[in-house]
C-alpha cells in the first residue's frame, strides 16, 4: 500500500449567505493509503482469500428471483439455479432487490412503487492517455514530471459536459507505464442509459471527451495516444423522486431477519467506499453476535459533520 498525498481542486467561490462553519467539523483527509495498482487490487486480494477459505464466487449472475418465507429469504436463483442460504447480505440496487421477491407477487404494492421510483445517475468515465498536460504546476508539490498534483478537479465550466477529471498518476505512479512521459486523464460524466451519450460508441466518447478538455485548457486532442471507456449502471443513488419514503422500503426489508442490506446501491446512499465497507462490518457483527436490530446497519454515514453544505 502506498501512503499518497490527497489533493482536490475545488473553486466554487463561496455564497454570500453561507453560516459559519460548524465547530469541530471533521476535516477531509490529506494523507491516506492507496493500493499499488489503484482499488481493484484491494478487491482481487479479498476475492483471492475468500477462494482461501472454501468461498465460491459466480460471477455475471443476474438474480431473477428471491423467495421468502415467513420472516426470512430462503433462496435466491440466478441463471435458472436455485441457492438455499442461511443468511442474505444484499448490494444489489433496492429497485432490483424488492423487484426479485417471489417474483414481485407478495410485496406490498405501495413499497414496489417507492423502490421503482427510486432515482440513480449512471457513470461512464473515459481515460485519454496523453503526452503531455497545457496545465503547469504552480505549486510546491513535487510531482514526477512536474505534473500538476491534483487526484480529482471539479470543473464549474458551464459550456463542458464534464463534470470531473482525475490524474491517475496522482493516485499512485504504478498505475501508469513510462509516467515519466504520459499522463492517464479520466473524464468523468453522469447520465441516463436511455439517453444519447450513455448508448455512443467509444470512439465517440473518447472524442467528445478530448475536445471538451481541449476547450478547457488541459490538454491537446493531438496528444490523445490511448483511451479506454467504462460504463456502470445505478452509480449514483440520487435523493429525489420517491426517496422521501425510502424509510418505508427499509421498514419493509428489515421484516426479513436473515436480510442485511449493505454498501451503496444497498441502502440507496452515497456513501465513499469507507462507508460502504462499514456498513458490510456492521452488518458482520450483527451476524456474529446475533443481534436483529439492524439500525446501526442503515445508520453508517447518517452523521450531518461528514456531509458537506453549500
Amino acid at each position: 500500500m502506498l501512503k499518497i498525498l490527497a489533493v482536490e481542486k475545488i473553486e466554487e467561490p463561496l455564497e454570500e449567505s453561507q453560516p459559519e462553519p460548524v465547530k469541530e467539523q471533521k476535516p477531509l483527509i490529506e494523507e491516506f493509503y492507496y493500493p499499488k495498482y489503484g482499488p481493484g487490487e484491494l478487491w482481487e486480494m479479498v476475492l483471492e482469500k475468500c477462494l482461501m477459505k472454501g468461498a465460491t464466487i459466480i460471477k455475471n449472475s443476474p438474480v431473477t428471483n428471491i423467495k421468502f418465507k415467513d420472516n426470512k429469504i430462503v433462496s435466491v436463483t440466478t441463471n435458472n439455479i436455485e441457492y438455499k442460504g442461511d443468511i442474505i447480505i444484499s448490494t444489489m440496487p433496492i429497485k432490483d432487490l424488492i423487484n426479485g421477491l417471489e417474483g414481485n407477487k407478495e410485496v406490498n404494492k405501495n413499497i414496489k412503487n417507492i423502490a421503482n421510483g427510486l432515482p440513480y445517475r449512471d457513470f461512464v468515465t473515459i481515460g485519454l492517455l496523453v503526452k503531455k498536460l497545457k496545465i503547469k504546476n504552480k505549486t510546491k508539490i513535487k510531482t514526477i514530471n512536474n505534473i500538476i498534483p491534483d487526484n480529482w478537479i471539479y470543473v464549474q465550466d458551464e459550456s463542458v459536459k464534464l463534470l470531473r477529471i482525475q490524474i491517475f498518476n496522482n493516485w499512485s505512479p504504478y498505475m501508469v507505464k513510462n509516467n515519466d512521459k504520459y499522463v492517464w486523464i479520466g473524464a468523468e460524466y453522469t447520465c441516463s442509459e436511455l439517453d444519447d451519450f450513455w448508448n455512443m460508441k467509444d470512439n465517440e466518447l473518447k472524442d467528445f471527451a478530448a475536445k471538451e478538455l481541449e476547450k478547457i485548457g488541459i490538454f491537446s486532442q493531438n496528444d490523445v495516444v490511448d483511451y479506454h471507456v467504462e460504463k456502470i449502471k445505478k452509480a449514483y443513488p440520487s435523493y429525489f423522486d420517491t426517496y422521501k419514503d425510502i424509510n418505508k422500503v427499509i421498514k419493509y426489508l428489515n421484516k426479513f431477519d436473515n436480510l442485511y442490506c449493505i454498501g451503496r446501491n444497498g441502502q440507496h446512499r452515497y456513501n465513499n467506499m469507507d462507508h460502504s465497507m462499514m456498513t458490510a462490518f456492521e452488518a458482520t457483527d450483527n451476524i456474529i453476535n446475533k443481534i436483529r436490530e439492524k439500525n446501526n446497519i442503515w445508520n453508517v454515514n447518517t452523521e450531518k459533520v461528514y456531509h458537506e453544505k453549500k
